[in-house]
């Protein structure tokens, strides 16, 4: 059966048979008319055939479509460029394909991070790229120093304990957001001008709106993360970056609308190579952010008995911010000035410290050793001639599963070894007195109670008076204190100090749990 093949102008005559396959058919075109085909890490290129606006795929034999002789198949040589880098983020947990020509490799590392910007929308201060085996890439460096080929994965990471607040940007999700600030007012600040540059570039104007209430300007750079403040020589030049410069690259024209209402200082701000807003929308070919810039730039400030162009005016405004923030800086009163690294505060040395940006969730205090250090309480001393259990029946659960050593068969042990028991028994007679001391400190700090009030008011009358009342008082707490080695004031601290244990249950029932202990320790017979 012949057909014919159109390919690149020409339309010649090949001979195939009805059982062949599309895929068969195209080694026949490529060697007849000595097309180069190719499938490596730089590109794809491969043939397409197409019959009657149909592409065809090649398993497809060509009976089961219907070609009959001399039917025209289209032939089309096609190229598939193939990323030169992926980065995988952490965050979205997705595969970023950066595409380019291999010159891309023999690049610096900023120039990397500025195109991931583009493509994610997180700032440049806010990830780091690191290769599969762990190295960090640094921005002074070039791609070449690490020794990559095309295709190769790379990793994105934030900073540890951001991942959810960063998710929470990324949807507009302000309940989110307002729960994962930070509680260092360094922190939230740098936060919050994170997620006014990702509201910008995703085009959140709920979110924007939200965070210019808090005190956010459109016209202010992101920066840096408080612990790398000394970092300035080496920094990014994206970190000088503003929300109104992202919004005008993603073509979020609302978003624009919004800043410039706001503050119609955006007009004019520039970024760090020195283009505004309407030259970053020129530049990104968005017409429609374009014509709202033009209209806006030849427009008047009206004011009464006085029009303003809007050149002249945005340089008068510039003056008066720049005045202001002068006086405020000397007068300290200024609650918006950037902050400044102070003495105890967290830096970060590259290479040395331990690394903060590695995308773990926030570290939690383990509830178990938590909850241990706040139940650990010190055990009561034994009374003579009683059992403890019987005391406090209550906290002799946690002793009834201790089981004691077993006695050594008897007989008399060397006179060195009964010394060295002697000695030790000593000892560990010191060093109980000094932790029953210690764990008596302990538990009193744990419940706070007034001081000992020395009270001069005579005490009430019983209903049966007799001279030996005093005495029956003092005596009873004279006896007490002598078996239990507490005072009543002691005893109550610790008893309160059991009770709040259970943080679970109302203070009520806190303190109806250690009256009944304290009950319990007076009335039990000794």
């Amino acid at each position: 059966m012949r057909i014919f093949i159109a390919f690149e102008g020409l339309c010649d005559p090949i001979d195939i048979s009805q059982d062949q396959t599309v895929s068969s058919v195209k080694l026949m075109i490529k060697d007849y008319f000595h097309v180069q085909l190719s499938d490596n890490k730089q590109g794809h290129r491969f043939l397409e055939l197409s019959y009657a606006g149909a592409t065809l795929e090649d398993d497809w034999v060509l009976a089961d479509m219907g070609i009959m002789p001399s039917c025209t198949i289209k032939c089309i040589l096609k190229e598939e460029d193939k990323p030169v880098l992926h980065v995988y983020n952490a965050v979205t947990r997705e595969t970023i394909p950066i595409m380019g020509s291999i010159f891309l490799l023999t690049t610096t590392v900023s120039s990397l991070k500025s195109l991931v910007s583009l493509k994610c929308g997180l700032p440049v201060s806010m990830f780091r790229l690191s290769t599969q085996w762990g190295v960090e890439l640094y921005s002074c460096n070039k791609l070449d120093d690490y020794k990559m080929d095309v295709g190769t994965t790379l990793r994105l990471d934030v900073w540890d304990g951001w991942s959810e607040f960063l998710r929470g940007c990324f949807l507009g999700h302000i309940c989110t957001i307002r729960r994962k600030l930070s509680e260092e007012e360094p922190i939230s600040k740098f936060q919050q001008r994170v997620a006014l540059h990702l509201a910008a570039f995703f085009g959140h104007l709920e979110l924007a709106g939200w965070l210019l209430k808090k005190g956010g300007r459109a016209d202010e750079p992101v920066g840096v993360h408080p612990y790398r403040a000394w970092c300035r020589d080496t920094d990014h030049p994206d970190i000088r970056k503003c929300p109104v410069h992202v919004a005008a690259e993603a073509g979020q024209l609302l978003i624009l609308k919004y800043f410039i209402n706001n503050n119609l200082l955006c007009l004019e701000v520039p970024d760090p190579q020195g283009l505004n807003p309407l030259q970053i929308c020129i530049k990104h070919k968005h017409k429609h952010c374009v014509l709202y810039f033009v209209t806006k730039m030849w427009s008047v400030v009206s004011y009464p008995g006085l029009s303003l162009p809007i050149g002249a005016y945005l340089k008068i405004k510039g003056w008066l911010c720049k005045a202001r923030k002068q006086i405020a800086a000397r007068k300290l009163l200024s609650k918006t000035a950037t902050f400044n690294t102070r003495v105890g505060d967290i830096v970060l040395v590259d290479g040395f410290t331990p690394l903060e940006m590695t995308s773990k969730p926030k570290r939690k205090a383990n509830k178990a050793g938590a909850a241990e250090r706040s139940c650990a309480l010190p055990a009561l001393p034994q009374i003579q001639g009683q059992k403890e259990n019987n005391l406090f029946p209550l906290c002799s659960k946690a002793s009834q599963n201790i089981q004691s050593p077993q006695v050594q068969a008897a007989g008399r042990a060397p006179e060195k070894l009964r010394n060295r028991k002697v000695k030790s028994r000593k000892t560990m007679e010191i060093l109980s007195g000094e932790n029953r001391n210690r764990n008596r400190n302990v538990w009193k700090s744990r419940v706070p109670l007034p001081p000992i009030s020395r009270d001069t008011n005579p005490r009430p009358q019983f209903i049966y008076t007799s001279p030996n009342a005093s005495f029956i008082l003092t005596s009873s707490l004279e006896s007490f204190s002598e078996h239990s080695g507490r005072t009543p004031r002691e005893n109550a601290i610790y008893c309160l100090a059991l009770a709040s244990a259970f943080k679970e249950k109302p203070w009520l029932q806190q303190l109806g749990m250690a009256r009944s202990l304290a009950r319990r320790a007076v009335l039990k017979p000794v």
